[in-house]
């Protein structure tokens, strides 16, 4: 079955190992019959900062809007990323601060006290990549740095999200990241 795909590669520089993922995912769903949107972050022109929080609404910028209507439209989004400091790249961070707005992803009922999720029916994968051993990074040492994406914002908006992470990334050979892509084309077929 045909999908609507938003990709969004989280990495500032797309010509990195997190691009050649993107470009993976995104040539295999193309091939699978999938329509496919994406956006490189380091592409789009936008001010990461929430100056006032959420105490005024920031005008968005025309890159940020598209970004929204490619997430609304999409019946399934994948974000991929490197695991900077056992989180997400900063501008990243941004750029769900700036888009993931009330009104778009999700609204508090003040009546019923409860979280609207606006974008609830839609899947999402996320796709991490690690400079360290994930067993270390994750469970053993610093506890799972997948919950703040996969909970916190994208499951908090009602998308059913799966993680991926890969690495380490560093300490691999070319074999290595040869399947890793195969894995990601494998996902991407399907639309998982």
């Amino acid at each position: 079955m045909e999908k609507k795909i938003f990709i969004l590669l989280g990495h500032p520089d797309k010509d990195t190992y997190s691009g050649a993922v993107a470009d993976a995912y995104q040539e295999a769903a193309i091939e699978a019959g999938h329509q496919v949107v994406r956006s490189n972050l380091g592409e789009l022109q936008f001010d990461p900062i929430l100056h006032k929080g959420y105490k005024e609404i920031q005008a968005l910028e025309p890159d940020l809007v598209a970004a929204q209507e490619a997430i609304k439209e999409a019946d399934h989004v994948v974000v991929i990323y490197p695991n900077w400091w056992v989180t997400m790249p900063a501008l990243l961070k941004g750029f769900f601060d700036r888009t993931w707005l009330p009104g778009f992803a999700f609204n508090f009922n003040k009546e019923t006290k409860k979280i609207e999720q606006h974008l609830k029916g839609k899947t999402g994968r996320v796709i991490v990549l690690s400079g360290t051993h994930t067993f270390f990074q994750t469970w053993w040492k610093f506890g799972d740095f997948t919950n703040e994406i996969q909970h916190g914002i994208l499951g908090f908006a009602g998308i059913k999200t799966a993680i991926s992470v890969f690495g380490p990334c560093e300490k691999v050979d070319d074999t290595c990241r040869d399947k890793w892509l195969e894995s990601v084309r494998k996902l991407a077929r399907k639309a998982l």
